[in-house]
């Protein structure tokens, strides 16, 4: 006599993920999500469906879409800390912020773009901004001389430079062994602007 359902497969066993595994998982589909619509406009619900869970298990991680966008935010900029350091900009820094933000292109968009006109988020940003410009104003010291045109180039190569990034993964990632060059080319044309004219 044979057995019913012996040749049947069996369903492979549904394998559950550890809490950092899932939040995990929740982080990056709130990542994607956030990125498509914005803060604002996206709903628990839409990140539940991005994630394939039940809004029930987005609670048992994140309290709130707002506590929730936070540690998206957090983790984009402790990816980004990671992949470029905070204290030098030299050589490797543009290099190192473009293969950050084409790692994480959604975070990083969320970061510099999103987040910025979030006033909820505002706080984040502005120290973001705030820690950019003193490394810049730092590095720049070494080769423009102080005054206001130091002050200015401090102020503008930050924001230039990420605005730059961001314009260059709009445009689908071009030419990715030279983007590095050509947005420290238009960095250095800001600093040689900066120079005293004799």
């Amino acid at each position: 006599m044979s057995n019913p359902g012996a040749d049947t497969p069996s369903a492979p066993p549904v394998r559950r993920l550890r809490r950092a595994e899932r939040r995990e998982q929740i982080l990056d589909a709130a990542t994607r999500a956030f990125a498509r619509a914005g803060y604002a406009a996206t709903g628990l619900d839409d990140i539940a469906a991005e994630a394939s869970l039940t809004r029930a298990m987005l609670y048992r991680h994140f309290d709130s879409k707002a506590d929730l966008y936070r540690a998206v935010l957090d983790r984009a900029c402790m990816r980004l800390a990671e992949a470029t350091g905070a204290d030098d900009f030299d050589d490797d820094a543009i290099p190192a912020l473009l293969r950050a933000a084409a790692a994480d292109p959604d975070g990083f968009r969320l970061l510099f773009r999103y987040a910025a006109r979030e006033p909820d988020f505002r706080d984040l940003i502005d120290s973001i901004t705030a820690a950019s410009r003193e490394v810049g104003r730092r590095n720049l010291a070494r080769v423009i001389p102080e005054g206001p045109w130091l002050d200015w180039a401090a102020n503008l190569i930050p924001g230039f430079t990420l605005e730059a990034v961001i314009a260059w993964l709009d445009a689908g990632q071009p030419d990715p062994g030279q983007a590095a060059e050509r947005i420290s080319q238009a960095v250095h044309g800001v600093m040689a602007a900066a120079h005293p004219t004799a």
